[in-house]
């Protein structure tokens, strides 16, 4: 198969009529309609918010395996990570670009817990078209892509808790973190918060990764 016959399940996310450096993208517009209505199908089951996360988490968490698999295949890649940092850059920029076109932002470590890492995404797609209303307050939108960062991680063995926060951009860090350029759809105001995917990985990870190390 040629590679002008790309697999629509092989796209990044991204603007109509947009293409990143492997070809076509996904219609951001298509998929703010499809994942709007799952985050509707799974607010009428639930009967909390941290429910509705938890299932919205999980829905993610299949696409996360699938994605593993599919992003290891396309590089090609005949060995396995086996670093936590190494995993955690492929996450952060591999499995980015195949899911929204773009690395992510950042990637940092908790200064006060070593278990603890952040990917930070100052565009957060699954987010951007969805509006939370009064009393759903603490929900995060992003859930969904912190499933999928978990399912990565746990079909790559690197068992891990991954939650998503919505986190205020403070001024001017917006714009310089960007370069003064976003991918944001022109006529789109610039986000007033940015995605923090707090990744808690198992104690057996660590001690694993330790043991590597000496």
């Amino acid at each position: 198969m040629s590679r002008s016959s790309t697999n629509i399940l092989d796209r990044p996310l991204g603007r109509s009529g947009t293409r990143s450096a492997e070809g076509p993208v996904v219609s951001l517009s298509a998929f703010a309609y499809v994942y709007s209505e799952l985050v509707q199908y799974h607010q009428g089951r639930a009967a909390s918010i941290s429910e509705l996360e938890r299932r919205l988490e999980s829905a993610g968490y299949g696409v996360g395996l699938k994605v593993l698999e599919m992003t290891a295949y396309r590089a090609k890649e005949t060995k396995r990570e086996t670093r936590l940092m190494s995993i955690l850059h492929f996450v952060s920029s591999s499995v980015w670009k195949s899911l929204f076109g773009k690395a992510a932002d950042s990637l940092e470590r908790s200064i006060d817990h070593t278990d603890e890492f952040m990917i930070i995404d100052y565009e957060p797609i699954a987010s951007t078209f969805v509006s939370v209303p009064p009393d759903l307050g603490q929900l995060s939108a992003d859930a969904y892509v912190s499933g999928i960062i978990a399912g990565v991680l746990d079909g790559a063995g690197f068992s891990a808790r991954v939650t998503a926060h919505s986190v205020s951009v403070e001024e001017g860090e917006y714009t310089k973190q960007q370069g003064g350029n976003t991918s944001m759809p022109s006529g789109m105001p610039p986000r007033k918060d940015k995605a923090v995917f707090l990744v808690k990985f198992s104690p057996e990870v660590l001690l694993r990764d330790a043991a590597l190390e000496r």
